[in-house]
């Protein structure tokens, strides 16, 4: 029996983001012995014309295809819909995102949003990452075409038990807690705050108080004013001995720096925001969450259950209640959640599902 062609049209690493590595995590994976796997790496916009013939030629039973969330890249996305409506082939969507229904609506062209709303409801299904998401497609397909799949933790950068009760052990007599900030430096995701505690963890121990935490930052800046402006703050407020910038991190690196902290943080109010891989990954490594109401981040963190949501953010504040808060408690409950619901190995399962189904 002939095993079921998928096509993905898909961003793959490099870079690496939320998106490209989920997608590289489900083809690379155990699926390629129920489906036979091609794909198309939209990433570069230069290949464009290649892209579409490879598209052309291909004789996949079905195509899934990661869509954008810019007005530019929904154009080459719309060009995408038409040639596989001609194709006469089925497409399932994947927004890693939570955007797209507010560019739809409120800054496209009435033709734009028109040509899209179009395309969608001739989809054979749109895949969300959270319940909380599924509005994003309301009124565009049929109800029972999208589907919700969250995001995983990969098996890599998920401790084992025997250190994750290490971790725990040496929590509980630690004096200095570490609060990791894990993610692209773009200030609507947050990292300005994180800077804003570090400062006032300083000016909290130069009065005489018993210094508690320590703030590590990680990943990569795509802009330099963003790169200047948090190197910058840092001298300008002498926190050189208080913060630890460990560049972009990966495997090994990656996986001790999640071993090491306590605490992560990401204020985020990033417009494309979905359900970050980051944060799933600090929740299974042990950590205290704090983030924001925003996008898919209350379908994996409840406030005081496994981390705080926030809807206004004073840094003071946040350092206050920290002081109080049992974090070996909340390690467990959140690596118990990851284990239950965002290992690896039922992302993948989820998605072998949504593929036999459509």
């Amino acid at each position: 029996m002939n095993k079921l062609k998928i096509c993905f049209i898909a961003q793959f690493p490099p870079p690496i983001h939320g998106l490209s590595k989920a997608v590289e995590t489900l083809y690379n994976s155990n699926i390629k012995e129920d489906f036979e796997l091609e794909k198309v790496d939209i990433t570069n916009n230069k290949r464009f014309l290649k892209n579409l013939f490879s598209i052309l030629k291909s004789k996949a039973d079905l195509f899934y295809f990661t869509i954008s969330q810019t007005k530019g890249g929904n154009i080459r996305d719309l060009i995408i819909f038409k040639l596989l409506e001609l194709k006469n082939k089925k497409c399932l969507i994947h927004l890693h995102g939570g955007y797209y229904r507010k560019l739809v609506d409120n800054n496209m062209s009435s033709l734009q949003r028109k040509m899209n709303y179009k395309a969608i409801s001739k989809l054979a299904g749109a895949i969300v990452l959270g319940e909380s998401l599924k509005n994003i497609f309301h009124g565009m397909i049929d109800e029972n075409k999208i589907i919700v799949v969250p995001n995983c933790v990969d098996d890599e950068f998920l401790m084992s038990d025997e250190e994750f009760l290490e971790k725990i052990a040496i929590q509980k007599e630690k004096k200095i807690k570490h609060v990791l900030y894990l993610s692209n430096f773009i200030k609507d995701k947050g990292y300005p705050y994180v800077l804003e505690m570090a400062k006032l963890e300083k000016e909290r121990c130069d009065r005489g108080e018993e210094r508690k935490l320590h703030f590590d930052f990680a990943g990569k800046f795509f802009d330099k004013k963003e790169e200047d402006y948090f190197f910058y703050y840092i001298t300008d407020n002498n926190l050189e001995d208080y913060v630890t910038y460990h560049g972009v991190v990966s495997g090994n690196e990656k996986n001790e720096l999640l071993k090491m902290c306590d605490v992560f943080v990401l204020l985020t109010r990033y417009a494309n925001e979905g359900q970050p891989i980051s944060i799933l990954e600090a929740m299974g490594n042990g950590m205290f969450i704090i983030s924001t109401k925003h996008a898919g981040i209350p379908d994996i963190v409840q406030n005081d259950y496994n981390g705080w949501l926030l809807s206004e953010v004073n840094c003071s504040d946040i350092l206050d209640k920290l002081n109080s808060v049992d974090l070996c408690e909340f390690a467990v409950r959140n690596r118990n959640i990851v284990s239950e619901q965002y290992k690896e190995n039922i992302y993948i399962n989820n998605m072998k599902h949504c593929f036999k189904t459509i």
